[in-house]
């Protein structure tokens, strides 16, 4: 266990992030987002924090998608730094930011899982059609494995964590405190 007193004096910057994201992710969040955006600095790092024990991974990724875009067309630096907890959508969030460019503060939690699916089939008409219903049902499984793949593909680029690792070690909701997740070169830093 390595102890970081008073790392935070080397990063200045994340002390007052431009965006302060907390709860559960969803609509809400990110027009906060959106409006934190609009109204930071137009220039220098962005940093953008985040605390939320999860939500829709959708609404993750489209914010992801507004600070990738920022990044690659500006060449702007974009710094993420989580608090207390980055469950699940947090995580989704936070493989938008290079692993060199994210931070977590002393005590944070990130889980990484599966996505997660429930319902039922509604097997009841011409036969004919409920082939068609499973297909349909089984296309809509294999394009949120293949976005999940994607997410967790972006979480450990560039870590010492390998893409089976994660996916093995998610099936059980992983939860790597902010020292392992330092040590796995997930986060550049506590602070």
């Amino acid at each position: 266990m390595h102890d970081h007193p008073n790392n935070a004096v080397n990063y200045p910057l994340l002390a007052r992030p431009h965006i302060q994201l907390y709860g559960t992710v969803d609509e809400v969040m990110y027009a906060r987002f959106n409006d934190q955006l609009a109204a930071a600095p137009a220039d220098g790092p962005l940093v953008v924090s985040i605390t939320t024990l999860g939500g829709d991974p959708e609404m993750a990724r489209a914010m992801g998608d507004s600070i990738r875009l920022l990044r690659d067309h500006t060449g702007r630096e974009t710094l993420f730094l989580g608090k207390v907890a980055v469950y699940s959508a947090g995580a989704t969030f936070m493989s938008a930011f290079p692993v060199e460019t994210r931070f977590l503060t002393r005590g944070t939690r990130l889980m990484l899982h599966e996505r997660q699916m429930s319902g039922s089939i509604d097997l009841s008409g011409p036969l004919t059609n409920l082939p068609v219903v499973l297909r349909a049902k089984l296309h809509e499984i294999e394009q949120s494995v293949l976005i999940q793949e994607e997410g967790f593909r972006a979480i450990v680029n560039g870590s010492k964590v390998s893409f089976e690792t994660l996916r093995e070690k998610a099936r059980s909701n992983w939860y790597i405190d902010a020292e392992e997740a330092h040590e796995l070169g997930l986060v550049l830093d506590v602070i």
